[in-house]
Parts: C-alpha cells; sequence; structure tokens
C-alpha cells in the first residue's frame, strides 16, 4: 500500500535520522486518553499528538466539531516536532487509524509527501514484542516546512450544496448506518445525512484489526470509482479521513468536506435525508 505501513517497516527504520514518529491515540468519549496512554506506555522516539488541541481549532456556531487548527500555527507545531518538508512521518494509534487518518489528511494538505500510518497500531507492534517505554522523547531539532497547500483535497458546504444535484459528484457519508439514517444522533442538532449521500461507514475498511485487501476495498467502492468528483465526509471530519486515505490507496481522489455533518447540521436552512443507501 501507499499510505499504510507494517511493523516489519517500522522495525526497519525506527532508527532512520529523518523518521518522526507520532502517536495519535484518542478516544471521543474520553479527550485525555491518548495522553494518558503516551505516559503509559509508547513506541520509543513517539511523540504524543492530541487531537483536540493539536489538530483541531475552537468550536463556533458553524465549522462543525473538528474544524480546522490556524494552519499556520499547525505548520509551527509540526515544525517543533522536527517534521520538514523531505521528512518521513510515521503516524499510529491503537489500531483504528482514526485520529492518525486527520493528520496524516492535514500534513498532506500542507504538502508533506512522506507520511504512513502503522498498520494495526501499538496493538500490533506490541503483539509482535516490539520495545515500548515510557520515557517522553524529547524530539529532533526543529524542522522547515516550506507550505504547499492542496485546496483541491477540501471544500466547503457551500460547494457541497452547489454540487447536490450534479450527476457527476457523489457525497459518501462515511458515518455508522444508524446514524446515517437519522436512527440515532448522540453528538449534532440533527439526525439524519445530506440528501443524496451515499453511505460507507468507514470501519468497514477494517477487519481484525487489518485493512482490508486491495482488491475487496476496489470492490466496495466499485460504484464511486466514476464519479468526476468524489466528496467525504463524517460527523467532524476526522474518521471521514480515513475513507479519503482508502480512496487514495485504490486511485481515487477525493476532497474531505471538513466541517461534515456537524457542521451541515448547524444550519436550519439544510436539508436532511433519512432514507438511501
Amino acid at each position: 500500500m501507499k499510505n499504510i505501513v507494517d511493523i516489519n517497516w517500522l522495525k526497519s527504520h525506527i532508527e532512520d535520522d529523518d523518521l518522526v514518529i507520532i502517536d495519535c491515540r484518542f478516544s471521543l468519549q474520553d479527550p485525555i486518553y491518548g495522553d494518558k496512554a503516551y505516559k503509559e506506555a509508547h513506541i520509543p522516539k513517539a511523540i504524543s499528538v492530541n487531537l483536540d488541541k493539536d489538530l483541531a481549532g475552537e468550536k463556533g456556531e458553524h465549522g462543525g466539531r473538528h474544524p480546522l487548527p490556524n494552519m499556520k500555527d499547525f505548520v509551527e507545531f509540526m515544525e517543533s516536532l522536527g517534521v520538514s518538508n523531505n521528512t518521513t512521518v510515521l503516524i499510529y494509534d491503537d489500531g483504528d487509524l482514526a485520529a492518525p487518518s486527520r493528520l496524516w489528511w492535514m500534513l498532506k494538505y500542507i504538502g508533506i509527501d512522506k507520511v504512513y500510518l502503522l498498520e494495526g497500531g501499538i496493538t500490533a507492534w506490541k503483539t509482535s514484542q516490539g520495545r515500548v517505554t515510557a520515557e517522553e522523547y524529547r524530539g529532533k531539532a526543529k524542522g522547515k516546512i516550506d507550505i504547499n497547500f492542496k485546496e483541491e483535497m477540501k471544500c466547503s458546504m457551500d460547494y457541497v450544496k452547489e454540487n447536490l444535484r450534479s450527476n457527476d459528484v457523489v457525497i459518501i457519508d462515511s458515518r455508522a448506518k444508524e446514524r446515517y439514517l437519522g436512527l440515532v444522533e448522540p453528538m449534532d442538532k440533527k439526525a439524519g445525512h445530506i440528501p443524496g449521500a451515499k453511505n460507507y461507514d468507514w470501519t468497514l475498511n477494517f477487519k481484525e484489526g487489518k485493512v482490508l485487501p486491495l482488491e475487496e476495498l476496489k470492490s466496495r467502492f466499485e460504484k464511486v470509482k466514476d464519479y468526476k468528483e468524489v466528496i467525504v465526509h463524517c460527523g467532524s471530519g476526522v474518521t471521514g479521513c480515513a475513507n479519503v486515505l482508502i480512496l487514495e490507496e485504490i486511485g481515487i481522489p477525493s476532497r474531505l468536506y471538513v466541517g461534515s455533518w456537524s457542521d451541515w447540521s448547524s444550519y436550519d436552512e439544510n436539508p436532511v435525508a433519512t432514507d438511501g443507501e
């Protein structure tokens, strides 16, 4: 795969001078989980990054639950971790790749090319007898990033509205089916989905802690490959990145609607559907 590596890759490259390892463990139910888990045990040379504090900005009336942070601040933060344009970045969590996919997307968006996710995360690392430590890593010398924003990787709520009835554009809703159908809504203002959106639950890209084989992924997304444009969203712009990642793996470019359902549902005038695929 192009963006996902296994524990053998990490074991071969963990001592590389140009490698920055980022621990991106996170739980929506327990926002301090990642920090606690890192302090207990992490992969050697890993630096802890928190989804809420480091990968999202302040919430407002609109914009969603995880809007992008000030990107200049984000770039400076990445530089403080030792990231430069030619750096190789390896990101891991417990194995579901949700928060790591968000960081992967953000790094790609600012122009960092060599960004990889660890399949199976620290769980697979421990299972293979990989060494862990509680010692905090100080990091490398400060990096220097020449920003190259890839604006084609994202889109706004207005852009989504403009393309609701386009036969050339497909909108992918990455949430669980019961949220897509409006049967439950534990987090956001309204239940349901963007009219016309197709449901591709991001968790179904995985089985038993591993990413599905490429041929199975191609088969899963067969119906979207012929559209001229694919827009991906989720609840708040985090787990949708996992679908963006998988689409990239099988050669289908897509745009992320960063605000996602939490942004869409914050506008009273936006239409909502509760039927569909």
